[in-house]
């Protein structure tokens, strides 16, 4: 049958029982020593060397007792003092998750609504560089056709004011020799401001219809020049006011455009940073927020584990307690009988006397030798073939033989003694260590 494994203090109690045991089949078969090696440890009380023994592990017992209650105090502490903390970090990790959970909703919708705003900055940024730039590309028409207009005005009004001026002088056939004269007529021809009758005049004129008989004096195509003269000069003055006009609106919707375009820059710089910003902190609160669930669901299950492992060694120290009251009760019953005056008289009366006979000595050795052989036999029945039987086996095989003394009984009880000492400390041993790491 296999047996389940024992506890420290259960294996000890066994070997103590064992060792209990021997000793009193050890004082049982005390006349089974020749009558001079008893005579030699006479002095020596063998009552009273198992009584100090049981005396002995009695105390040793108790001290363990007090060991184990003090270790189960400090288990007891480890466990209460965890269970509240462990509580605590749970409730703190649900409270956090809550608020990281607001956290990240609240962030999340300022992010999508920066995102909105942002994208309608650039859009009204690039609106603000395309009228810019459609702008210029106006401006650059106007200008280049400014330009020419104003240059013709000039070369026309200089060929008109040539041709006044010869006119006067009466030179108007090396004047119509000259290229003003065709500038002009050519000019003349294009102008539509003139009445027909007066273009046909001035026309004929530049034409040299007139022939070299023109009278200057008359004055009529002076008259008409210098009036046209006139005109160009105010069309001339009109020209660069309507082109100063137009560079002071291009200038003013440029300087208004760069103003929007640098304020619209500016708020898209920083709201690309708050998106970037907000992008991290979301990020990293959900990071959290993984690693606050997964804690919390840790300590969850090592909160039930603690409380399970912690009632399992209440459970054991519980039922360590009472085998070691058991053990102690047993203890102080044997030391009690041993102590009794009856048991001292019994034992007087299994000692053989000076002036007893052989043969009575023989009568007497030969009935506790059958008294402590039945009280083995009874232990043995009573150990598991793991519980020390070879020892006892032994110890009957020595009260069986006749020439043998008993020294080698009592060497290996003294043997058991040894063994149980070691393991002993090897307890004491796992027993502090156990504490350290407890205390840790």
């Amino acid at each position: 049958v296999n047996l389940p494994p024992r506890s420290n203090v259960e294996r000890s109690a066994m070997h103590k029982a064992s060792a209990m045991m021997l000793l009193l089949a050890a004082v049982a078969a005390g006349p089974l020593v020749d009558a001079t090696s008893f005579g030699q440890g006479l002095a020596a009380n063998p009552i009273r060397k198992v009584v100090t023994m049981l005396q002995a592990m009695q105390k040793k017992v108790t001290e363990e007792g007090q060991k184990a209650d003090e270790l189960f105090e400090k288990y007891e502490c480890y466990c209460k003092s965890s269970s509240s903390d462990l509580s605590a970090s749970i409730e703190a990790a649900e409270v956090k998750t809550a608020e990281l959970g607001t956290s990240i909703e609240g962030d999340s919708s300022k992010k999508a609504k920066l995102e909105e705003d942002l994208k309608s900055h650039q859009d009204d940024r690039s609106a603000a560089k395309a009228a810019m730039a459609e702008a210029t590309a106006i401006r650059e028409k106007e200008k280049a056709a400014f330009d020419k207009a104003l240059s013709e005005n000039k070369v026309n009004l200089a060929a008109l004011t040539k041709a006044v001026a010869a006119l006067e002088k009466g030179m108007a056939g090396s004047f119509l020799q000259s290229r003003a004269a065709g500038s002009l007529q050519k000019y003349v021809a294009s102008n539509h401001e003139l009445s027909e009758g007066d273009r046909q005049t001035v026309l004929s004129f530049l034409s040299g219809k007139q022939g070299e008989n023109y009278a200057p004096q008359s004055g009529e195509i002076t008259g008409l020049l210098k009036e046209l003269g006139d005109e160009m000069l105010a069309d001339q003055k009109d020209m660069i006011a309507t082109e100063d006009a137009a560079v002071q609106a291009y200038e003013g919707l440029m300087a208004a455009k760069k103003k929007q375009v640098a304020a619209l820059s500016e708020s898209v710089e920083k709201k690309l940073n708050r998106v970037a910003e907000l992008g991290v902190s979301i990020a990293q609160m959900k990071n959290d927020l993984e690693d606050t669930i997964e804690s919390h669901g840790e300590d969850k299950n090592f909160l039930a584990d603690l409380g399970k492992n912690c009632d399992a060694k209440a459970a054991v120290h519980e039922e360590e307690k009472k085998m070691r009251a058991t053990e102690i009760v047993a203890l102080a019953d044997t030391i009690r009988v041993l102590n009794d005056d009856d048991a001292l008289e019994l034992f007087k009366k299994t000692l053989p006397s000076s002036s007893a006979s052989l043969v009575q000595m023989q009568a007497s050795t030969s009935a506790l030798r059958a008294q402590a052989y039945a009280l083995l036999a009874q232990t043995r029945s009573r150990l598991s073939p793991d519980q020390e039987r070879h020892r006892i086996d032994f110890i009957s095989l020595a009260l069986r033989g006749r020439k043998m003394g008993f020294e080698k009984v009592i060497a290996l009880i003294d043997e058991l003694v040894a063994t149980l000492k070691k393991e002993q400390v090897d307890d004491d041993h796992k027993k502090e260590y156990c504490a350290a790491q407890l205390d840790q």
